[in-house]
């Protein structure tokens, strides 16, 4: 509901405003020497990585005897297809090229130019799905304990990262990081949910 709120109220220009506001503050903040190293951070929502935390996520359940919990990844590819929709769909292009700073190398700036519209930010999206869903299983089937009381903090530590740096290097508008934090969190609570499903005795 929240999602579909804010999807209708940025359609309507309620947020025009203050994404313009907190787009030129982040501006105002903007240190070159720092550049390589909020790039870098990209890289950690960036398709490619995150694509491969999944395929990998997915061999590990397979492999290890959770058939139908592997299909999981599922959650992370109806996300991808939900944001490029909206992106063809909603008229919200992202800030210009006078406030923003090259993004991390990635084949999504290919779809940039196409799709010409921000919202949700995919980065936003890929790194509430991927990182939540990684520390949900490390939580449930890590035999260290160190690795399961860190994975949850891990995961909000690199999310947190993410949202500073798509408004660090304004590449996104705050409403569009918003859009990816609601996005991502609808797809990791249907994941978390098919996990948690009632299982048979003999499984």
């Amino acid at each position: 509901m929240a999602f579909v709120a804010l999807t209708m109220a940025i359609a309507a220009g309620m947020f025009t405003t203050l994404d313009l506001q907190v787009a030129q503050a982040m501006h105002s903040l903007w240190q070159e020497p720092l550049h390589p190293l909020f790039q870098l951070i990209a890289e950690l929502g960036g398709l490619e990585l995150t694509t491969i935390l999944m395929l990998a996520l997915f061999i590990y359940l397979w492999r290890g005897g959770f058939g139908g919990d592997a299909l999981v990844v599922g959650a992370f590819v109806g996300a991808q297809a939900l944001e490029v929709l909206y992106k063809s769909l909603l008229y919200h292009p992202g800030p210009p090229h006078s406030l923003s700073h090259r993004d991390g190398p990635s084949v999504t700036e290919q779809l940039g130019p196409t799709l010409g519209n921000s919202f949700p930010s995919g980065h936003m999206v890929r790194a509430v799905v991927v990182y939540g869903l990684l520390a949900f299983v490390v939580r449930r089937l890590s035999p260290w304990r160190t690795a399961r009381s860190l994975a949850i903090p891990v995961a909000i530590a690199i999310i947190v990262l993410m949202v500073a740096d798509r408004l660090y290097l304004d590449v996104h508008w705050e409403s569009d990081v918003i859009g990816g934090l609601l996005l991502g969190g609808i797809a990791l609570i249907a994941a978390t949910v098919w996990l948690d499903r009632p299982r048979k005795a003999e499984n």
